[in-house]
């Protein structure tokens, strides 16, 4: 088998600066720049995502395959899948990002049984293994398709048959194996038919206690195997089913809180799915942040005419610094990072349109992130907003806060005070200026 793939040919893209005339170079993505005390590449930790660059084919709910690639020809199924992690690794080494994400069925094809689909599975994880000895780049994640094939058809952890529970067991079991193998620093589970479309057929306690009871075993053998990594939910709002069990981090929140998961499990926030929960990104950065479960993010963005998962590359460049403005307050990624869950367009079948498609992508993520930073170091925004909630620090306010005040109590306060609160200006337009002239600078 040739080593040579579609890839091959191309240099790994280096950094180049803003002045770059070069498609291929990196502009803002300095990797080695250090920013709030250490390097940008530790702070975003890029990752690719096996799926959409590798296995996606440039389908649509309305149309076929416009994208053909070797891997995608007829053929013994194995050797074609090693022939797609050739040109994976390769891929990985001309982007020079450090990680990348797969699903089970993104790098082993399905067999009948599933035993066989394992036996599959654990060859190309041994094969994945070859080739994270050989390349720079290492494993960000793991997780198990548990969405597509005909028996999820009524969810996963949450189907009415006890069968497709143990299946998604086993499967997430194995796949938690090959993760902690791969050196990877989180799990994440993606609910993509965890919900129901009527309730007519569906007993939505029962669901939910099933998908409570399926997140406390993945926790319980995390701990039994000693892997030292965050399991992770992904909030996925509408698609495919009317009503998902995990719209947003809000209800993810709401439902750690209920099975008392909240201290072992965080979150994996992807744009496009804040768009489809009628939030934006920041917002759900900043509650996940807000309820100490901030965990990874998947880079991508959605298109507000369209009522679904477009998973396109990211272009504003607003957005995504005040995304990145959350996610430093928030105490940064930890051991999560910047998964770019994005796909080229139906008419972008070209190996050069992949390599464009992720320097844009980590080129807005780091010009962001400088910005952010910066606002962060010159604190100017920070002064706004702790002037606005600079009332509650002292005094009878702070009593209020802290639970030492009854109601009775605070009503006295008022009465005797004779309190006539006067509206205080919210400065909205100010700060919308001062953060446009920080964001659309060339100076960084």
């Amino acid at each position: 088998m040739s080593n040579e793939t579609i890839f091959s040919s191309f240099p790994t893209v280096a950094f180049e600066g803003p002045s770059s005339e070069n498609e291929l170079a990196y502009r803002w993505y300095d990797a080695e720049r250090v920013v709030l005390g250490k390097p940008l590449k530790e702070h975003l930790r890029f990752a690719v995502a096996y799926w959409h660059s590798l296995a996606m084919s440039g389908s649509d709910p309305f149309g076929g395959p416009t994208i053909f690639r070797p891997w995608m020809e007829p053929g013994d199924p194995i050797a074609q899948a090693k022939v797609k992690a050739d040109a994976a690794f390769e891929l990985f080494r001309v982007l020079d990002l450090p990680f990348y994400c797969f699903h089970d069925a993104d790098i082993a094809p399905p067999a009948d049984t599933l035993a066989e689909t394992l036996k599959n599975f654990h060859t190309l994880v041994d094969y994945l293994e070859e080739k994270q000895g050989q390349y720079k780049t290492k494993l960000l994640w793991g997780t198990a398709n548990l969405f597509s094939h005909p028996r999820f058809m009524a969810g996963a952890s949450t189907n009415p048959d006890p069968e497709v529970f143990a299946w998604c067991a086993a499967t997430v079991k194995n796949c938690m194996d090959a993760t902690k193998r791969l050196g990877g620093s989180n799990y994440v589970l993606w609910g993509g038919r965890e919900g129901y479309e009527t309730l007519l057929n569906t007993n939505l306690k029962q669901e939910l206690d099933q998908m409570g009871r399926f997140l406390s075993l993945v926790v319980d053998y995390k701990h039994k195997i000693g892997f030292n990594g965050q399991i992770l939910i992904e909030p996925k709002p509408k698609e495919p089913t009317s009503h998902q069990y995990d719209f947003d981090v809000a209800t993810v929140y709401g439902f750690l809180k209920t099975y008392g998961l909240e201290n072992e499990v965080r979150v994996n926030i992807e744009a496009n799915h804040a768009t489809l929960a009628g939030h934006s990104f920041e917002h759900e950065i900043a509650s996940a942040g807000a309820f100490g479960i901030l965990g990874s993010l998947d880079i991508n963005r959605g298109d507000a005419l369209l009522g679904w998962d477009t998973d396109q590359f990211p272009n504003d460049l607003w957005t995504m610094t005040m995304s990145m403005y959350h996610v430093i307050k928030a105490g940064g990624l930890g051991k999560g990072g910047c998964n770019f869950d994005a796909k080229v367009r139906r008419q972008s079948f070209t190996p050069e349109d992949m390599i464009y498609a992720h320097v844009g992508g980590a080129d807005l993520c780091a010009r962001a992130f400088l910005t952010a930073a910066k606002l962060i170091e010159d604190r100017k925004y920070d002064k706004i907003l702790t002037d606005r909630y600079q009332g509650w620090q002292s005094g009878t306010a702070a009593d209020m806060f802290q639970g030492k005040l009854s109601l009775e109590q605070i009503e006295q306060h008022a009465l005797q005070n004779n309190l006539n609160p006067k509206p205080r200006s919210g400065r909205q337009e100010q700060i919308e200026n001062l953060l446009a002239r920080a964001i659309y600078t060339d100076k960084l």
